[in-house]
Protein backbone atom coordinates (compact mmCIF):
# COMPACT_ATOMS: atom_id res chain seq x y z
CA UNK A 1 0.00 0.00 0.00
CA UNK A 2 2.87 2.80 1.12
CA UNK A 3 4.79 1.63 -2.43
CA UNK A 4 1.55 2.24 -4.30
CA UNK A 5 0.68 5.57 -2.57
CA UNK A 6 4.63 6.53 -3.64
CA UNK A 7 4.40 5.63 -7.32
CA UNK A 8 0.53 7.67 -7.07
CA UNK A 9 2.44 10.66 -5.84
CA UNK A 10 5.20 10.49 -8.19
CA UNK A 11 3.25 10.02 -11.52
CA UNK A 12 0.55 13.59 -9.84
CA UNK A 13 4.33 15.11 -9.61
CA UNK A 14 5.66 14.36 -12.76
CA UNK A 15 2.04 15.34 -14.24
CA UNK A 16 1.84 18.70 -12.11
CA UNK A 17 5.41 19.72 -13.53
CA UNK A 18 5.12 18.49 -17.40
CA UNK A 19 1.51 20.23 -17.57
CA UNK A 20 3.56 23.44 -16.10
CA UNK A 21 6.42 23.12 -19.10
CA UNK A 22 3.73 22.57 -21.48
CA UNK A 23 1.91 25.66 -20.44
CA UNK A 24 4.64 28.11 -20.68
CA UNK A 25 5.67 26.28 -24.18
CA UNK A 26 1.92 27.56 -25.07
CA UNK A 27 2.79 30.67 -24.19
CA UNK A 28 5.84 31.34 -25.70
CA UNK A 29 4.55 30.05 -29.00
CA UNK A 30 1.59 32.44 -28.75
CA UNK A 31 3.85 35.51 -27.84
CA UNK A 32 6.64 34.24 -30.63
CA UNK A 33 3.68 34.18 -33.73
CA UNK A 34 2.07 37.01 -32.05
CA UNK A 35 5.04 40.07 -31.87
CA UNK A 36 7.04 37.93 -34.10
CA UNK A 37 10.87 39.33 -32.06
CA UNK A 38 14.33 38.91 -34.07
CA UNK A 39 15.92 35.59 -32.84
CA UNK A 40 18.91 37.54 -31.91
CA UNK A 41 16.83 39.66 -29.34
CA UNK A 42 17.00 39.77 -25.86
CA UNK A 43 13.42 38.89 -25.41
CA UNK A 44 13.49 35.79 -28.17
CA UNK A 45 16.53 34.58 -26.18
CA UNK A 46 15.04 34.77 -22.49
CA UNK A 47 12.44 32.37 -23.50
CA UNK A 48 10.92 31.47 -20.13
CA UNK A 49 12.40 34.43 -18.61
CA UNK A 50 9.66 36.14 -20.51
CA UNK A 51 7.56 35.27 -16.99
CA UNK A 52 9.39 33.60 -15.27
CA UNK A 53 12.39 34.95 -12.52
CA UNK A 54 14.62 32.70 -14.47
CA UNK A 55 15.32 31.34 -18.10
CA UNK A 56 14.19 27.60 -16.76
CA UNK A 57 10.54 28.34 -15.86
CA UNK A 58 10.90 27.09 -12.48
CA UNK A 59 11.00 30.56 -10.23
CA UNK A 60 7.96 32.55 -9.76
CA UNK A 61 6.34 34.44 -12.08
CA UNK A 62 8.14 38.06 -12.63
CA UNK A 63 5.69 41.14 -12.40
CA UNK A 64 4.98 40.29 -16.44
CA UNK A 65 3.86 36.81 -16.26
CA UNK A 66 1.60 37.84 -12.87
CA UNK A 67 -0.09 40.18 -15.13
CA UNK A 68 -0.82 37.30 -17.81
CA UNK A 69 -1.35 34.42 -14.99
CA UNK A 70 -5.67 34.78 -14.68
CA UNK A 71 -5.50 35.51 -18.73
CA UNK A 72 -6.05 32.27 -21.49
CA UNK A 73 -3.28 31.56 -23.47
CA UNK A 74 -3.94 33.39 -26.64
CA UNK A 75 -2.74 36.87 -28.19
CA UNK A 76 -5.83 38.72 -26.77
CA UNK A 77 -4.40 38.24 -23.33
CA UNK A 78 -0.86 40.04 -24.59
CA UNK A 79 -2.46 42.82 -26.00
CA UNK A 80 -4.75 43.83 -22.61
CA UNK A 81 -1.34 44.27 -21.19
CA UNK A 82 0.38 46.09 -23.99
CA UNK A 83 -0.43 49.47 -22.69
CA UNK A 84 1.00 48.51 -18.86
CA UNK A 85 4.20 49.06 -17.47
CA UNK A 86 4.96 46.04 -15.69
CA UNK A 87 8.23 46.29 -14.55
CA UNK A 88 7.44 50.26 -13.66
CA UNK A 89 10.88 51.29 -15.59
CA UNK A 90 8.96 54.04 -18.13
CA UNK A 91 8.66 52.32 -21.21
CA UNK A 92 5.22 50.28 -21.82
CA UNK A 93 5.24 46.69 -22.26
CA UNK A 94 4.30 47.01 -26.07
CA UNK A 95 7.21 49.69 -26.50
CA UNK A 96 9.73 46.98 -24.80
CA UNK A 97 8.60 44.26 -26.76
CA UNK A 98 9.03 46.02 -29.53
CA UNK A 99 12.77 47.01 -28.78
CA UNK A 100 13.22 43.25 -28.02
CA UNK A 101 14.33 43.86 -24.47
CA UNK A 102 11.71 42.29 -21.60
CA UNK A 103 8.68 43.80 -19.93
CA UNK A 104 9.24 42.49 -16.43
CA UNK A 105 12.75 43.00 -15.76
CA UNK A 106 13.24 46.77 -14.96
CA UNK A 107 17.02 46.19 -15.95
CA UNK A 108 15.83 45.96 -19.39
CA UNK A 109 15.24 48.92 -20.95
CA UNK A 110 15.00 49.79 -24.55
CA UNK A 111 18.34 51.70 -25.70
CA UNK A 112 17.72 55.48 -25.57
CA UNK A 113 17.37 57.36 -28.85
Amino acid sequence: MRKLRLALITMLTVVLIAGTALATLKWQKVFNDLYKPATDSEIRKAKCALCHLDDKGKKSLNVYGKLLQKKKVEPGSFKAVEKLDADKDGYSNLDEIKAGTLPGDPKSKPAKK
